[in-house]
């Protein structure tokens, strides 16, 4: 800002006609001016507007004073106020160096609009005879520290309730044999963990593809083939001649084969449930009485069999309900030919959103890669959202880098914080992930930045999937299925709790998204689900993180694991970890589980 003086307060006044006592007025106005550093033309601006409002003041001491007390004092307050917000939001993202930079733009740019005069400049220009001063040299990272786990916490105001949270590393859930168990990796002693995807069919979904062509034909006969193809294996294995047409009158006990939906557009309930059929039983709908079924569990998309009497062709009212039938496990044939017993893998797994809610610093992420560097895992899975669209900070577009920036930041700041430990990073996006194509399926990330090496622990997989750890099958979904089932299952039954029903129901309907339609917030592309969306076997893990409480609990032989979000609004919230090691059937025959321990962690 260039200097102020008595000369040039006076040009100003003479150019607004504005008349004065004596010289100590104009004197009065230049240490106004040095004291909320003003220009000459600002403060006759905003004297002539103060003084019309007052009806037409006169320019004298006393008069000053009260301009002083009622003008400039409240406008300085509001500009530091001001100031201070847009420096946190800077300072959230682009860290200190960018926070200098914007206060010497915005100095020079003030400068650009003020009067000219002949005093010497406050600040030199920045130019190749002027270059930045030594402080703001030093203040300019390095590559090497902006790749950092550190760079993410450059805010002067991270999130007082995380940083002020208890219990940090205090376990919630252990499942298996816990006493003893080593949860450390490796150590480097050994190659890295063997990590692959599980194919069936057509090639697994590695690139993006094009969406929002979809008819509602081709969505209707992916519907329509799912029921035929969960019929036959339901008919095949309880011994079912034929399934009868629903709207059919009959006088006997019929079978039928459907797909639960809704009479209307509300919440399923026992009033409102009616049964689709399948093209080949004539794809008509038929509401259906469950009075006489003593317990049931029901949700919108369900492919069930039922059997009933259907008298008048009008209603079936249904006697027996025949469930599902899970797929079989992995198994592979060099792993039971193999005489020695196969290693141990240790995998830590996290959820995110990685910033607190009130704060875009990834302190949580911080602290779970030094989670990983304590415990050096094997494999560490992290799940979406990684820039979560949800964040307040984002809705309102208070961030000043691109969504792309920030994730290729985050992604490069946790594969360089695990270098030292070496384990495998496996990535999988979300439908909350703001940069990413937020369709279901979900194609994988694409990282085209990573070196080779880095490369080679890096493995990016969609949303789906089912990934093998060392011959352990794991099924992974960063989609909340968990919540949106919860809130359209219906039930009758004794004894299992609600997490217990919506997993069974995943591995007997053999698919990640078994709901129809979905939540509002699934984009769903069903030509794709039918490929990429269906489970190829049955999961020995099942990974669902949700937003309902954490869990690991067994159902049909799948260890199922919920390990909850890594914050929880303002707070910190949990990660999992699990224990690993593949192996064949028993002395008695039976199956034993590869998951032979896993825990739920606070942060």
């Amino acid at each position: 800002m260039n200097s102020v003086t008595s000369e040039s307060i006076k040009l100003e006044l003479e150019t607004f006609d504005v008349a004065f006592e004596d010289d100590s007025v104009l004197d009065k106005m230049l240490e106004q001016c040095i004291s909320h550093r003003l220009t000459g033309e600002y403060i006759v601006l905003e004297w002539f507007a103060f003084s019309t409002t007052k009806g037409g003041l006169q320019l004298t001491e006393d008069n000053l004073d009260q301009f002083e007390h009622e003008v400039l004092n409240k406008k300085n307050k509001a500009k530091q106020s001001s100031r201070k917000g847009e420096y946190n939001r800077t300072r959230d993202v682009n860290g200190l160096q960018d926070l200098i930079k914007a206060e010497e733009e915005e100095e020079t740019l003030f400068d650009s609009y003020s009067t000219p005069s002949k005093g010497p400049q406050k600040r030199a220009l920045t130019t190749p005879e002027h270059p930045h001063s030594k402080r703001t040299a030093a203040l300019i990272s390095s590559p090497g520290l902006l790749l950092s786990p550190s760079s993410f916490s450059p805010s002067s105001t991270p999130s007082q309730k995380y940083t002020q949270r208890g219990g940090r590393g205090e376990v919630v859930v252990t499942f298996g044999a816990v006493q003893g168990s080593g949860w450390a990796g490796r150590k480097g002693q050994q190659p890295l963990a063997h990590l692959e995807l599980l194919e069936e069919g057509e090639e697994t979904l590695r690139t993006s593809y094009k969406y929002m062509f979809q008819r509602l034909r081709d969505a209707r006969n992916v519907l329509s083939e799912r029921i035929e193809e969960l019929g036959e294996e339901l008919r095949s294995h309880f011994n079912i001649e034929e399934f009868s047409p629903v709207s059919l009158p009959a006088q006997d006990n019929v079978i039928v084969l459907g797909q639960v939906c809704c009479d209307s557009n509300g919440k399923l309930n026992a009033q409102s449930v009616l049964l689709e059929a399948g093209a080949e039983q004539g794809g008509q709908q038929i509401p259906v009485d469950l009075s006489e079924l003593k317990e049931f569990s029901l949700f919108p998309g369900q492919v069930v069999v039922m059997e009933g009497m259907n008298s008048s062709g009008r209603k079936l009212v249904a006697s027996k309900l025949y469930e599902g039938v899970p797929l079989p496990f992995y198994s592979s044939q060099v792993k039971q030919e193999m005489d020695e017993v196969p290693g141990q893998a240790s995998v830590l797994v996290a959820c995110g959103p990685y910033t607190p809610s009130d704060s875009l610093t990834f302190d949580p992420l911080v602290d779970l890669l030094n989670v990983v560097a304590r415990d050096r895992p094997d494999v560490c899975i992290l799940l979406g959202p990684f820039v979560d669209a949800k964040h307040a900070q984002i809705e309102k577009a208070q961030v000043t880098e691109t969504f792309e920036a920030i994730f290729s930041r985050c992604m490069e700041s946790i594969v360089e914080g695990t270098k030292s430990v070496g384990c495998r990073l496996v990535f999988v996006p979300s439908q909350r992930d703001i940069q990413h194509h937020f369709i279901y399926p979900q194609p994988p990330f694409t990282l085209p930045d990573l070196s080779k090496d880095q490369a080679e622990r890096v493995t990016l997989v969609p949303d789906p999937c089912t990934l093998l750890i060392e011959g352990v099958a794991m099924g992974l979904t960063s989609t909340d299925i968990l919540f949106h089932m919860g809130a359209e299952e219906i039930s009758c039954t004794a004894g299992a709790d609600r997490f217990s029903r919506i997993l069974k129901h995943m591995l007997t309907q053999r698919s990640y998204y078994p709901l129809y339609p979905p939540a509002e917030e699934v984009n769903m592309d069903y030509e794709k689900f039918q490929s990429y969306g269906q489970m190829p076997v049955t999961p020995d893990v099942l990974l669902i993180p949700s937003e309902l409480r954490y869990f690991i609990k067994e159902v049909n032989g799948c260890v199922c694991v919920n390990p909850g979000r890594l914050t929880k609004g303002q707070v910190g919230g949990t990660y999992g970890r699990l224990l690993l090691q593949a192996g064949g059937p028993s002395e008695d025959g039976k199956r034993v589980s590869p998951c032979l321990a896993g825990q739920v962690v606070k942060i």
